[in-house]
């Protein structure tokens, strides 16, 4: 299922690897930019102290806990894909407008990977991560957020029954 065209996602220099908590962001965009020989930066590196604190509460995030995040994720992309070429990011990115503000601030276009698919696929897989900020309890709450990608956003869909190997190929095949 693909949004943009070929030529628009793989001239981006700044790709976001994005869905709920435990759809595999992380995993697929470490291993992404390792095939693709890019750096990687994980947006929830870059959460304020008082937002995982929030999060490992069990309490969701508000919008003006968001922006100044996605701002400063915005900014980190857009450096490093100045001094590196191109970066992948992970980033939740679940709402149409938090896409557009990063697009905004980054002041350039930004592919999108949206990996999604079952819900109870994915909570089985966010059960067996022991120790992340991010409770199943939220799963819900991400899930009623999410917004799927618009035909005129810039980037294509994966579904996470796929194997980790797939969605790399297939990610770094539509990238490429």
């Amino acid at each position: 299922m693909g949004y943009a065209t070929s030529s628009a996602a793989n001239a981006a220099r700044l790709i976001v690897v994005m869905g709920v908590s435990g759809s595999g962001k992380t995993t697929i965009g470490e291993k992404l930019a390792e095939a693709l020989g890019l750096p990687f930066l994980d947006a929830d590196n870059f959460h304020p102290r008082a937002n995982v604190e929030k999060m490992r509460g069990g309490r969701s995030l508000t919008d003006e806990d968001r922006w100044p995040w996605l701002e400063i994720v915005a900014d980190a992309m857009r450096n490093t894909a100045d001094t590196r070429g191109r970066v992948v990011c992970a980033c939740s990115a679940l709402r149409r407008d938090y896409r557009d503000f990063l697009v905004k601030k980054a002041g350039e276009s930004i592919a999108f990977i949206l990996l999604h698919g079952d819900k109870d696929v994915i909570a089985k897989r966010q059960a067996n991560r022991p120790g992340h900020f991010m409770p199943a309890a939220l799963l819900d709450s991400q899930f009623a957020t999410l917004q799927l990608l618009g035909e005129d956003e810039n980037g294509f869909m994966l579904d996470v029954a796929n194997t980790v190997e797939e969605l790399v190929t297939q990610a770094a095949e539509r990238l490429s």
